[in-house]
């Protein structure tokens, strides 16, 4: 299975470890610590000599209750980040909802679009459908990030509810003349959802890789981990990698992770005892 992109045609026999990079003051993960171009820069070269195999940069916080920067706020975050990114070697993302980052990010060869919106947004599915190759990931969220933890609501555990939308907005997507091999599918852990609906999206990943594309799962640091153990955000460095790594066993190919290293590593470690699904 392969995932095309902008300049890479991503190998995705082995979990591919996709770094983050929040260029904001207010990423529910990291505080800002990267909210500066140059940090996030820095950053984006660390996490490659962590062994990162994508870069996933965004301007934009979508924890719950976070401010919505303005357009031209959101592009001098990311624009100057993206122009590094692009020189080292690796496929970069831009995180972002809006078509004009979007086209901003594809003129300067990023390589796919993550969008938690799943480009509903007017324009944006234009935007990457006139593409001709660059990737996309398509993710779930129920609301906006300002409310959508507030009262989730679906039908029973909520994965069946998940897969139609995500169903539904692949035919949108592929209708508009996107080919399938550009499109990873997220169920968006912790995107308008309980920790129930969670842990039922985690146990029931087969019903989502049923949909046929590859899945790129988030579960870094979110809340639920920390509703699990009690753990504050600074300390859920192995519950994360427990769920990454469960993900995994489950077929997940893509992980979007805050700690590369330790994701890597435990990968390495699942690997050379046999443990990585075929």
């Amino acid at each position: 299975m392969f995932w095309q992109t902008t300049r890479f045609r991503i190998d995705l026999s082995r979990p591919q470890v996709m770094g983050i990079v929040n260029v904001t003051p207010d990423s529910f993960s990291d505080g800002g610590r990267h909210g500066d171009p140059a940090a996030a820069m820095a950053h984006c070269e660390q996490l490659l000599r962590e062994g990162a195999d994508i870069l996933d940069i965004g301007g934009e916080s979508t924890r719950p209750g976070a401010l919505v920067p303005d357009l031209a706020e959101e592009l001098a975050r990311v624009l100057p980040v993206l122009r590094h990114a692009v020189t080292l070697g690796v496929p970069v993302s831009v995180d972002t909802s809006r078509p004009e980052v979007m086209a901003g990010a594809l003129d300067l060869g990023v390589d796919i679009v993550n969008d938690v919106r799943s480009l509903s947004r007017s324009g944006a599915l234009e935007t990457v459908a006139g593409h001709a190759s660059c990737g996309i990931c398509l993710m779930h969220m129920q609301g906006e990030p300002g409310s959508m933890q507030q009262a989730p609501q679906y039908n029973g555990d909520g994965v069946d509810d998940v897969v139609a939308w995500l169903r539904a907005r692949l035919a949108a997507v592929q209708g508009s003349g996107v080919a399938l091999d550009r499109i990873t599918l997220d169920p968006g852990i912790g995107f308008g959802k309980t920790p129930a609906h969670n842990w039922a999206l985690l146990r029931r990943q087969a019903d989502l890789l049923a949909l046929g594309q590859p899945l790129l799962l988030g579960w870094s640091r979110k809340s639920t981990l920390g509703a699990l153990t009690s753990r504050p955000v600074a300390d859920r460095l192995v519950p994360s990698v427990a769920a990454a790594l469960a993900g995994v066993q489950r077929g997940a190919r893509v992980l979007r992770v805050h700690d590369v290293a330790a994701t890597v590593d435990a990968l390495k470690v699942w690997q050379a005892a046999g443990l990585l699904p075929d």
